[in-house]
């Protein structure tokens, strides 16, 4: 059993580890956006080299973040956490050295498999560390703290991007790194890998994530790659296009056929016969498709169209997530009172009206009367929806699958948020100069945002439609007030709470 006491000098140094690895992740996640303008200029890059800037890391990260939590579990959390933290370290530093965009996208590639190496060992380690009556408190920190990281993420990388230059919002990760990796080596206890195999065995949700679907996890992210790189070059049309598309559809096909016949697949189909838990997925799918349109495209509007430094639009953008950190823990208490089924339905249409209210930013937009109330709308349809979702995600399936259940919601919204980042300009008429046509970008932006109300309003009917109070012995989440916009929290073994 895990015996790590949280007040303990082990116990602060194991915290500080976690929570330094996934802030990396989740600061890369947040800051890149804000710096796209400049990179472009500096790179002379046209926007479907702005769209993989920011795919190619998210095509690796979700095609293989199940696949790398389940390489901690076999091959040791702390070897493999550490492992993550170098190799994204590594390619940050080719990401802020790239002399041109092929060997940047390259890079934010291979930044992507240090994330999914990285971002499902740092809850896993305090879940296998702390002692159980710590643990909850440790997680809860951890989430705190990914959250703060998660809301000035923007702020910093705005920050750097008009100071030292848009090169160090990769570079910072390097000296991060350097302090994670002895501290992790020196003071956090190894676990998986056949160490304290007897524990593991008494806890169910552990065993769950011991799958080792290489050919799974290899041909999941062939799918999202091939698919997403016909989406961005699409406007070009041509014979390499249909049979990049042609082949994402035959990897997407090939992989449901591998996970349906090995024995022990690293995304079990059966899992998708509860109904409720297919419903979740399919809202996620539409709520972080938004989500991730919103995101890429509107740090671009401000900085393009409105005329803001990039410090200005990283700045303009912290009401979402400063009120995920204040509001989502009682949102979480109300839909425990309530139930799921309103939370996940109103949140959803408090977002759509967030982005129509977009509509109103153009140029000479006023920040206090146009952007603001935009973005707090959305905020609160965030605060509605976020934890609830996390929480139905969990009770809609066996104790023994939770950590499973939230990986595949994990990775179901993050390549819902690069289809989305890829198909988006293709919909709405982009041009490859777009973002240096101020009048034109506006012009796509409005549609934009109109594609992306109108798929939360799916996500809304589907909710209202089937999402169903969960059984009384539904699960909780520990993360309530993650503040990471681009993805649910993963959760490890989660609490369990009686819903009244």
């Amino acid at each position: 059993m895990p015996d790590v006491r949280l007040a303990s000098p082990q116990g602060k140094w194991v915290l500080l580890t976690t929570v330094l690895g996934s802030s990396m992740a989740m600061l890369d996640s947040t800051v890149v956006n804000v710096a796209l303008p400049r990179i472009g200029r500096d790179l002379d890059a046209n926007l479907s080299a702005l769209q993989w800037t920011v795919n190619a890391y998210m095509v690796t990260l979700a095609g293989l973040i199940l696949l790398g939590g389940a390489l901690g579990d076999r091959l040791g959390r702390r070897k493999v956490f550490v492992v993550g933290v170098v190799w994204f370290a590594v390619a940050s530093l080719l990401c802020g050295i790239a002399p041109n965009a092929g060997v940047l996208i390259a890079a934010r590639a291979l930044q992507g498999v240090g994330g999914a190496l990285l971002t499902p060992g740092s809850l896993a380690l305090i879940q296998a560390s702390f002692h159980p009556d710590d643990r909850g408190r440790a997680v809860g920190l951890w989430s705190g703290f990914g959250g703060i990281g998660a809301a000035v993420g923007p702020f910093v990388g705005g920050w750097l991007v008009d100071g030292p230059g848009w090169r160090w919002v990769f570079l910072l990760n390097v000296p991060v790194a350097l302090v994670c990796v002895p501290v992790a080596l020196r003071h956090v206890p190894e676990s998986g890998g056949g160490t304290a195999r007897s524990s593991e065995a008494e806890s169910g949700g552990q065993r769950a994530h011991g799958r080792f679907d290489v050919l799974g996890g290899v041909l999941g992210a062939l799918a999202l790659g091939l698919v997403t790189y016909a989406l961005i070059e699409a406007g070009g049309g041509g014979a390499v296009v249909a049979v990049a598309a042609v082949a994402g559809l035959a990897a997407a096909v090939a992989f449901v056929a591998v996970e349906r016949r090995r024995p022990d697949p690293m995304m079990p189909p059966d899992i998708f016969a509860s109904r409720q838990f297919t419903a979740v997925n399919l809202v996620t799918l539409c709520v972080y498709a938004a989500l991730g349109g919103f995101f890429f495209l509107a740090a671009l509007q401000l900085q393009v169209v409105v005329g803001y430094s990039a410090l200005a639009a990283g700045t303009a953008l912290l009401p979402t997530t400063v009120l995920m950190l204040l509001l989502s823990a009682r949102s979480g208490e109300l839909a425990d009172r309530i139930g799921p089924r309103i939370p996940l339905t109103v949140g959803p249409l408090l977002c759509a009206a967030g982005m129509l209210l977009m509509l109103r930013v153009g140029p000479g937009a006023s920040y206090a009367a146009d952007v603001l109330p935009a973005l707090l709308v959305l905020g609160l349809g965030l605060v509605t929806l976020v934890a609830p979702l996390t929480a139905t995600v969990l009770g809609s399936v066996s104790v023994v699958r939770a950590g499973l259940a939230s990986g595949i919601n994990n990775a179901a919204a993050r390549a819902a948020g690069l289809m989305a980042v890829a198909a988006l300009p293709l919909l709405t008429g982009m041009g490859e100069e777009a973002y240096r046509e101020p009048a034109a970008f506006d012009t796509a932006f409005d549609k934009a945002m109109g594609w992306c109300a109108g798929a939360l309003l799916v996500g809304a009917l589907i909710a209202a439609a089937v999402v169903r109070r969960p059984p009384p012995d539904c699960k909780r989440p520990e993360c309530l007030r993650h503040g990471g916009v681009t993805a649910p929290p993963l959760e490890g073994e989660p609490v369990r709470k009686r819903v009244g």
